[in-house]
């Protein structure tokens, strides 16, 4: 019943709050759009790769809060050329950035979205390949100027699979490398 709910109102609360940073006032040369590759590793499991948007708008809380969707898969990562189990990753993301006008960046983060596990085989048709995701992450970003931007996180999934109602393969312990860079062309005052 939690996972209902989960599944369904997280993922419409998240969009609106998107589109509700998207409709501040402020200048479009001061809004960050960054767009980049992460690498994310699973502990004790597989390497996921993928990209990510994160958007950010100087007109709510002083640059301190960003948006982002992202999409991770081991299809990118371990189970390219090998028998690894293909799982993709979908979700939308918050972040609370602390020192916004500092080099390095703390930041805080909580995800929700969807992960599906495709097992490519009937024989495993009985078994959950697919749960809502609710993780949290604790991270730094290092902007080196304008444009250029490296994330690094620990990440926790705080809904986890034992095989029987969710997947098997969504591990609790996550941390990534992000690499970004600013879509929106404009300058530093």
């Amino acid at each position: 019943m939690v996972k209902d709910i989960l599944r369904r109102y997280s993922t419409y609360f998240l969009l609106l709050s998107f589109f509700w940073l998207l409709s501040g006032n402020t200048y479009g040369q001061s809004s960050s759009l960054h767009f980049g590759m992460r690498f994310q590793k699973t502990l004790n499991l597989y390497h996921e790769n993928g990209f990510s948007f994160q958007y950010g708008n100087p007109a709510v809380l002083n640059k301190h809060i960003t948006v982002g969707l992202t999409y991770v898969s081991s299809r990118l990562g371990s189970a390219i050329r090998s028998n690894a189990i293909k799982q993709d990753n979908l979700f939308l993301s918050g972040s609370y950035n602390f020192r916004v006008n500092r080099t390095i960046q703390p930041l805080l983060r909580a995800n929700v979205g969807l992960f599906r596990a495709d097992y490519e085989s009937a024989i495993f048709k009985d078994l959950a390949n697919s749960s809502p995701l609710l993780s949290t992450e604790f991270g730094l970003a290092i902007p080196l100027h304008n444009r250029l931007k490296f994330e690094s996180a620990l990440g926790y999934n705080l809904i986890t699979g034992d095989g029987s109602d969710s997947p098997g393969t969504l591990y609790p312990i996550f941390y990534h490398l992000s690499i970004y860079w600013n879509l929106f062309n404009h300058h530093s005052k």
